[in-house]
């Protein structure tokens, strides 16, 4: 006899393989909402989850559950992508693409010194929208730039090659610091009061100021635990630096030796910084190349100590300035994290290879 009614439901079963990809989905920050959406649903239903308690749980309804495990049962992972919709034919062509970005990325404007999107809407015959759309699509900003300094230095191969080792495999019985001095640190106050951070609106510091002073601040960053050492200084000449030598020297237990990755300044290289050092044989100076102060991780630190710091403070007098410099570094060094360096000295290398590729015209 006939079974009368509705058809029985049928299982849905899932091969690993199917299941480790649906749950991937289920967890990417960058799927599409109704992608993820049906393969929760494919998901819950391989669970063994009845229809209606999937469709209260994801606000869907049953209907549309049942349509996607049709789609399942037709096409497997790929029938979940859905299929192209209709819509309005395209008004351009790949060849007329192609030769706007041709036109963009090998040609200067006849007026001015890049692209804009008029002006490579006028050369192209392209609407401007369109043009906007393409540039936006190829990630090609010809309205942006960014600067860059290769370095001239004729050792900068064996220089990478020793702070990068210094780096990664640090030597025995000894500490590694990175040191150099943040110059010129200006005492700025601000001639009206911050307008301060609200609902709707962002914090709000007035451009005029009045300065009192600057200071230097010589700063030593412990790779292995990323504590920082520091000294404030009127000024940054070779005396100044070998008082923070001695500062260094003093803070430092005895029985390690102390390597020293510091830049090009003259005040690391003057005679009497030198004879110093000699002295003291526990010592060792590393420099680094010629414009490649981007090797030194006492320079990333800095750039936190201005960006949390400096950059939006008012101070009164220079002595409030050095306080609160002061302040910053006692607050960080209680809570203070290394660096992590994990960049090979290969890997710097051949960077710095395609970009000089790149500049001859080269790269391909």
């Amino acid at each position: 006899m006939a079974r009368i009614g509705r058809p029985r439901k049928r299982e849905l079963v899932l091969a690993a393989v199917e299941r480790d990809e649906l749950e991937r989905i289920a967890r990417s920050r960058s799927a599409a909402h109704g992608l993820v959406r049906r393969v929760e649903i494919i998901l819950a239903s391989a669970g063994g989850e009845t229809n209606a308690s999937i469709a209260g749980r994801l606000g869907v309804t049953n209907p549309t559950i049942c349509h996607w495990r049709k789609k399942w049962f037709e096409q497997g992972i790929a029938g979940l992508y859905g299929e192209a919709r209709p819509g309005r034919p395209r008004t351009h062509d790949e060849e007329a693409v192609a030769e706007l970005l041709r036109t963009v990325l090998k040609k200067r404007p006849a007026v001015g010194t890049h692209w804009t999107v008029r002006s490579a809407a006028e050369v192209t015959g392209l609407s401007k929208s369109t043009v906007a759309r393409m540039l936006a699509l190829f990630g090609v900003q010809p309205h942006r730039s960014k600067s860059f300094k290769l370095s001239t230095d004729p050792l900068f191969v064996d220089k990478v090659k020793d702070i990068v080792g210094l780096y990664l495999n640090p030597p025995d019985h000894a500490v590694v610091l990175c040191v150099d001095e943040k110059s010129q640190i200006q005492a700025l106050e601000r001639t009206q009061p911050i307008l301060p951070l609200g609902l709707g609106y962002i914090e709000g510091i007035t451009h005029s100021y009045v300065r009192h002073g600057t200071t230097t601040l010589f700063a030593a960053l412990d790779i292995a635990n990323g504590q920082v050492l520091t000294q404030c200084r009127a000024r940054h000449r070779h005396q100044e630096f070998l008082g923070f030598l001695k500062h260094i020297d003093a803070n430092v237990p005895k029985k390690l030796d102390v390597h020293l990755v510091v830049d090009n300044y003259a005040a690391h290289k003057h005679p009497k910084v030198r004879a110093w050092l000699a002295a003291r044989r526990r010592f060792h100076l590393h420099f680094t190349p010629t414009y490649a102060s981007w090797l030194n991780q006492v320079e990333r630190w800095f750039a936190l100590l201005t960006q949390r710091q400096i950059r939006r403070s008012s101070f009164i007098s220079a002595k409030d300035l050095v306080a609160k410099l002061t302040t910053f570094v006692d607050a960080y060094n209680a809570k203070s994290r290394p660096f992590v360096w994990t960049t090979t000295s290969e890997a710097i290398l051949a960077k710095v290879a395609k970009l000089c590729k790149a500049i001859n015209g080269t790269e391909h």
